[in-house]
């Protein structure tokens, strides 16, 4: 199973991974002041902007494309569980950098620079220590694929990639190529809340961390969660400001509950 990691990678991740947990908590904070102003909430006063598909593609492509790198160099690049690992993060990230942005209704539609220089900067940071410990870090035996923490952590990914692309493809289908506006979501989860693609993305990342087994993969779940349940109370909040007759039994991210 290789050597054992470098004590000095080992403490600088641990850091770097505590860095992420301090993220997640400040941006919680903030986001319930301050709503990130793009997509449905963009509004002017944060510098300048790019096309929304252009800045989706630029901010989301390191998420994918730095992963690799960071996991190429790692020791246990080669081994069967880690492969497998990076098999479950590419899934997510080749569909939202490069598929996604391509069908998304972006005519017209611009982002804040700023915004994009962000998720970069975070998505650098997040990779790094996520791909870093799956292939230098972590010592996973030659059974961890059949374990359970690889496969219940596998199946949850699985059950929140598909909330998230069935959600995704359903707000897709809501406008006509050159229409626009918005217009009430239905059908899927969207019977229950207002923003099942953050529940589904909430769910992947928590998968992801119980298969890795990772610290790293923990700090990126709080994160993801600290990032979006904000942002769906937000959405929530909209959609019920927007339209008189939003199904009063909806919530925001959480079944029943949030």
């Amino acid at each position: 199973m290789g050597a054992a990691p470098d004590p000095a990678l080992v403490a600088l991740h641990q850091h770097l991974v505590e860095i992420v947990f301090a993220l997640a908590a400040v941006t919680f904070v903030a986001l319930f002041f301050v709503t990130a102003p793009y997509g449905r909430h963009r509004r002017e006063g944060f510098g300048p902007t790019i096309p929304s598909r252009v800045g989706w593609i630029l901010m989301e492509a390191p998420a994918s494309l730095a992963f690799l790198a960071f996991y190429a160099i790692g020791p246990r690049r080669v081994e069967a569980a880690p492969l497998a690992l990076l098999a479950l993060w590419q899934i997510h990230y080749v569909h939202r950098a490069f598929v996604y942005p391509l069908r998304m209704r972006a005519d017209g539609k611009r982002m804040p620079v700023m915004i994009a220089a962000l998720a970069i900067a975070w998505n650098l940071l997040n990779t790094w220590v996520n791909a870093r410990y799956i292939s230098a870090i972590a010592v996973y035996d030659p059974g961890w694929l059949l374990g359970p923490r690889f496969l219940g952590g596998a199946a949850i990914f699985a059950v929140g990639l598909a909330v998230n692309l069935d959600a995704d493809a359903r707000l897709l289908a809501l406008r006509k190529p050159g229409e626009t506006g918005y217009a009430i979501p239905r059908g899927g989860l969207y019977r229950f809340v207002s923003c099942p693609n953050y529940l589904g993305e909430i769910l992947e990342w928590c998968g992801f961390a119980i298969a890795a087994w990772s610290p790293a993969g923990l700090a990126f779940a709080v994160y993801t969660a600290a990032n979006l349940v904000p942002r769906a109370i937000a959405n929530h909040r909209f959609y019920k400001d927007r339209f008189p007759d939003y199904p009063a039994e909806r919530r925001a991210v959480l079944p029943f509950v949030l």
